[in-house]
Parts: structure tokens; C-alpha cells; sequence
């Protein structure tokens, strides 16, 4: 992106996010980004470096999400062992959206970090359907998992997603509905996807926890460290 000159003031991915224009893996590369950003973005979701996120705000940007980027190397990973509980199973991401969706969507009450009031079936059709069909971020992965309750077909209660962006695998979202599924079990999952992603053949696998949210010490604990922060702003 040029300002009024052509001079270069930010370079920038684009993408969708909860519908809208994204422009994501910012780099603030010159004078005045923040004033040609509110004057040309104006609808646009942006996550940004934090002394730029900060400088969208003073200006009048909504601020979504001040999140801490974190990284994983599998080959140094400490996923946790053990079964699934009684009564449940880790299986492929092989369901329809809508078996997924009622466990998704309750996953982030009001008081979770991540808790935002939208419609759910906006919810499901512009957010949770694109993002396992691959077209928000991109491909998922094999190494993506469910948390389902035994039975046919089995209550899905959690899940990992892991997608194939263009800067690398990254996990999406890491969920278990808070009613209808034990304790302990965003580890196994998480740990299960860890270890699928090191058995086909990852070296690396980054995700994004928002600032406030408990999660971040479950991530410290298998192995991942924060290397970047950033904030999602809405112009």
C-alpha cells in the first residue's frame, strides 16, 4: 500500500476473517501507515504489530483481538500421554460442519477472552464453514482432530484445526464445549494433533492465544513459546 505519493507505507496479506476483508502478516514499512490505513481500509479487519495496532485505536479502530503469537517445534514437543475418557475418542476432522458447530459455537461463553455476540447461523455459514472448507486461512490438515462421544454417530464435544496457511501449519481454533465435555481433554486433543502433524511429517506448528486466556499456560506446558504479538483491529 502507496500513500498519496506512491510511497510504500505497509505491506500486507489478504484474506477473509468472521466475513470481512483481512489484511494480515503486516509490515509497517513506512511513515504515515496508520493515517493512510484509516483513510483507505475503512470495513477491513487488520492484524497488525502491536505499536501500529495501538496507533489504529488512538484513531478511531475498533479493537478486536490483542493475541500472542505462539510456536511449537514438534520434534521437541511435550504432548501429554494417555487415553481418551471413558465414554469418548479422538477422531479424524471428518464431519459436516453443522455435527461440528453446536460444540464450536459454545465453546466461548460470555466471560472466555474469546467470547464476541454474533448469530449463530451467520456464525456457522460465514465463519465456521469456510474455515474447514479451507478458504479463511487455508487447506486443513489431516493431523486436525475431533472429540466425539462414543456411539453412532457420536456427539462431537471438541476439536483441533489445523490449517495450511501461507506461513506454514498453524492451528485455527482448539474448542471443547464447557458442558458436554470432561476436563483435561483440549490437552489430549491438542497433544493427539501434535503428534499426527509430527508423524506426517511437520517440523513446526504456530497458533495464536488471545491475551487473558488461561489456554496459554496448556501451550507453554506442551512445548510452544510465544515469538510475536500482535493486535486485530476493525477499521
Amino acid at each position: 500500500m502507496t500513500d498519496a505519493e506512491g510511497v510504500p507505507v505497509m505491506s500486507y496479506l489478504e484474506g477473509v476473517r468472521d466475513g470481512l476483508p483481512w489484511a494480515y502478516a503486516v509490515e509497517d514499512i513506512g511513515p504515515d501507515a496508520a493515517a493512510v490505513i484509516m483513510s483507505r481500509l475503512g470495513g477491513w479487519a487488520l492484524s497488525a504489530p502491536v505499536e501500529l495496532g495501538r496507533d489504529l485505536v488512538e484513531r478511531g479502530a475498533r479493537l478486536q483481538r490483542h493475541a500472542f503469537v505462539m510456536r511449537c517445534d514438534l520434534p521437541i514437543a511435550r504432548p501429554v500421554e494417555g487415553a481418551a475418557p471413558d465414554g469418548f475418542q479422538i477422531t479424524p476432522c471428518d464431519r459436516a460442519p453443522a455435527d461440528i458447530f453446536p460444540a464450536w459455537f459454545a465453546a466461548y461463553p460470555p466471560g472466555h477472552p474469546d467470547h464476541r455476540p454474533r448469530d449463530a447461523e451467520k456464525a456457522l455459514r460465514e465463519e465456521l464453514v469456510p474455515l474447514l472448507n479451507g478458504e479463511e486461512i487455508g487447506p486443513l490438515l489431516p493431523c486436525s482432530v475431533l472429540a466425539v462421544r462414543d456411539g453412532s454417530p457420536g456427539e462431537v464435544v471438541g476439536g483441533v484445526f489445523v490449517n495450511d496457511s501461507n506461513r506454514g501449519p498453524g492451528i485455527a481454533d482448539v474448542f471443547r464445549h464447557p458442558e458436554r465435555s470432561p476436563r483435561g481433554l483440549g490437552a489430549l486433543m491438542l497433544s493427539t494433533a501434535l503428534v499426527r502433524a509430527a508423524a506426517d511429517g511437520l517440523t513446526t506448528i504456530g497458533l495464536a492465544v488471545t491475551e487473558g486466556n488461561p489456554a496459554r499456560r496448556l501451550y507453554e506446558r506442551l512445548g510452544f513459546q510465544v515469538v510475536d504479538e500482535s493486535m486485530t483491529v476493525l477499521i
